[in-house]
């Protein structure tokens, strides 16, 4: 089934300034959000990385509202008073009313005003609210569901909140309410109900029954016009949160979603087609790094060595400086993050590696937090292990040292035979002697909780990698979140990206995908699918994705036993780069952070899309000579390691070529009067877009998204 295109904001050439423009003054937008100062998933990413860009468009009228949470309030935000009058009064009148409101400012970069809502403090009025949600919406929330009820309660405090603050307000404003996912979606049909001058925006990042029903191993994609909708979410005991997803989105003015693949999706299951598609972004002068990342990536890349030094002691039979590190990461969804497939995969690279006589060792991380109850004693143990190598090294270079320096003093050449004695070998000796294992390195880093029943490892116990000296793949399952405190692997995310050479993320299931869009930023190659909204992404604006280390898996239109195919073919080819291919690879994958920067994807709002409509510019396949192996399909012939040193590339002309073909945006300006004159019906006009205009209030007129198609040159 083809995807169908919205109206998107993808593109990436400029879109025209409109003469008539709202003060933003007398604007105010508020972003509902569960995840505001709260962890849980992507959508704090999402939130936490544009809000210094939204806070600069939007100033002192830019309001988060999320759930007061104490543990994250103490860390993450800094109570005060509230600067304006109509927001001091609304929450002075909540407060007396027995409610619990706070006001703070975020501790992130932009620093934005949050209005956080104690939802524990007014439970006693969940059953009352439970009924008016059901005397007026028809929807009936269970007792034991208790994220269900603490969205009830937190979407009729938002109601409250937002009705509050107009009543509070002297010169009614315009109001624009943007939410995020079902979790929010009480306060927005509430706004509706209750008519409040409120225009709203409702953003899916992923639709409930989707992620159920992909979890639940159906063929998905291919059936997603004879779902019946009510019966699998009632099947699935989700069917009050369906309803309120649903009303939620059929309720707003305008509805967007973060990838066309989702809006297709959401199509078909929640029964409104999205307005608009916003892509999501990064704040990427975080990750930027410009000329240095080469060299972050080989100190990181050190630290990762240090640690495969230990968890292999004993085994440590393979090349370092020819090891490669590839790493899958998130939630731990085995068949939707596509862990499944990507352990076949590293089975066939085995076989391949191996029967090839190749030199090079692949390391595969899967980093996907799981019930554990403890660190692997035998993990820690190859951590003491090589530390203890470590200080007996440094113990027999300082002797030998001193006894070098005192002997070139006196100007004699050393006697090598009485430079190192008895004691000193004997040290060495024991130290060898430590590194001495009878059983093959740990494949999992902690102590599992349900060892029998986990799919990674019995994955792994079915296809055989046991990490064994004969694998020319190895594989370390890391359960847990990565921190630079942990006794085992102190590195934190960022670091850990920046060391390894190839991010696996094959999934099923993926609205969006930060993590290949995290590896982007930093320069390391990634590999994604058609069923991503990233890969989605680049694939709509980069002719040929691989060569800029961007590799597309297709899991949409092939088997699984031929998307696996090809995933091996991709890790192959990666194996059989030399060094210097790989760093003009990560060259070429880093200039590409321009396309997924805040920056651009959030400057455009939603008032000026909605009338829009751009065309899209895609990246050129690089001038100079593609670093993949001729296994590659848009790869020239591979050169030898002897033609190498000949081989003409220079990063600057390349870049340089780069920055010519990527236009940059048309030069913003007023309205053309061809423009300002109504059209007439014609049969080019009823083509020129499948997505219909979005129907906004009248006076709310001017909505704001995170979506944007501003692209500019590079400096």
């Amino acid at each position: 089934m083809p995807l169908a295109r919205s109206l998107s904001v993808t593109s990436l050439t400029g879109l025209e300034d409109w003469e008539d423009e709202v003060d933003l003054e007398n604007v105010v937008l508020f972003e509902v959000a569960w995840e505001v100062a709260n962890k849980v998933g992507g959508i704090y990413t999402v939130i936490q990385t544009k809000a210094k860009i939204t806070s600069d468009e939007w100033g002192e009228n830019y309001f988060l509202i999320g759930p007061y949470m104490e543990q994250n309030v103490r860390t993450q935000v800094e109570l005060i008073d509230p600067p304006n009058p109509a927001m001091r009064r609304t929450i002075e009148s909540m407060n007396s009313k027995g409610c619990k409101v706070y006001f703070g400012r975020w501790l992130i970069e932009g620093g934005p005003y949050v209005v956080l809502l104690d939802i524990t403090a007014t439970a006693w009025s969940l059953d009352r609210w439970k009924t008016e949600l059901w005397d007026s919406c028809t929807i009936g929330v269970p007792w034991y569901d208790r994220e269900a009820n603490d969205a009830v309660l937190f979407g009729f405090l938002t109601a409250w909140f937002l009705g509050e603050f107009t009543a509070q307000c002297e010169e009614k404003p315009f109001i624009i309410g943007h939410f995020h996912e079902w979790l929010s979606g009480v306060g927005l049909f509430l706004c509706r109900i209750r008519k409040l001058p409120v225009a709203t925006i409702f953003t899916t990042h992923a639709t409930l029954l989707g992620r159920y029903l992909c979890a639940g191993s159906v063929d998905f994609y291919n059936n997603l016009q004879t779902f019946n909708v009510d019966k699998e979410a009632g099947d699935r005991q989700i069917y009050h949160r369906y309803c309120m997803e649903r009303a939620a989105i059929h309720c707003t003015h305008v509805f967007t979603t973060v990838s066309q693949i989702t809006a297709v999706e959401a199509e078909h299951l929640l029964k409104r087609k999205p307005d608009l598609v916003t892509p999501n972004g990064l704040n990427v002068k975080k990750f930027s790094a410009m000329h240095e990342f080469q060299n972050l990536h080989a100190q990181s890349k050190a630290r990762i060595q240090e640690f495969v030094r230990g968890h292999f002691y004993g085994h440590l039979d393979f090349n370092l400086d020819k090891t490669l590190f590839f790493f899958i990461a998130g939630r731990y969804e085995f068949s939707n993050k596509g862990a499944d497939i990507f352990l076949e995969a590293l089975a066939r690279l085995n076989y391949l590696l191996r029967v090839n006589g190749s030199e090079s060792t692949v390391v595969a991380f899967f980093i996907m937090p799981a019930r554990t109850n403890n660190f692997n004693v035998e993990t820690l143990k190859g951590q003491a292990v090589r530390k203890q190598l470590w200080d007996t090294a440094n113990a027999v270079k300082e002797k030998f040292g001193k006894k070098l320096y005192e002997s070139l003093l006196v100007g004699n050449l050393p006697d090598m035979n009485k430079m190192l004695d008895k004691e000193d070998f004997t040290m060495m000796k024991r130290a060898i002697f430590a590194t001495q294992r009878h059983s093959f390195p740990p494949i999992c880093t902690h102590n599992m909780l349900d060892d029998s029943t986990d799919p990674i490892l019995n994955t792994i116990r079915r296809i055989g990698l046991f990490n064994s000296s004969a694998d020319r793949v190895k594989v370390i399952f890391h359960p847990e979140f990565l921190s630079s405190t942990s006794p085992l692997l102190p590195v934190d995310y960022e670091e850990f990206v920046r060391g390894c050479h190839l991010g696996v993320f094959p999934s099923y299931y993926e609205p969006w995908g930060y993590t290949p869009a995290e590896c982007t930023v930093m320069g390391i190659p990634s590999i994604s699918t058609n069923l991503s909204g990233f890969g989605c992404f680049m694939e709509e604006h980069i002719a040929d994705p691989s060569a800029y280390g961007i590799y597309i898996l297709d899991r949409r239109f092939r088997s699984l036993d031929d998307s696996c195919t090809q995933l091996t073919s991709f890790l192959y080819s990666f194996c059989q780069q030399s060094r210097r291919q790989r760093i003009i690879q990560r060259n070429r994958t880093e200039r590409l952070s321009d396309l997924l920067d805040w920056k651009y994807l959030g400057r455009v709002c939603t008032r000026r899309v909605g009338w829009a409509r751009a065309q899209g510019f895609r990246y050129p396949r690089p001038a100079s000579v593609p670093p993949s192996p001729s296994i590659s399909r848009h790869s020239s012939p591979h050169h030898s390691e002897t033609e190498e040193d000949d081989e003409r590339y220079d990063e600057d002309e390349e870049a340089e070529k780069d920055r010519q073909n990527i236009k940059p945006p048309a030069t913003m300006g007023p309205v053309p009067d061809w423009r300002k004159q109504p059209k007439k019906p014609s049969s080019e006009a009823s083509t020129s877009s499948n997505a219909s205009t979005p129907t906004l209030p009248s006076s709310p007129s001017d909505l704001s998204s995170p979506g944007s198609s501003i692209i500019e040159e590079r400096n």
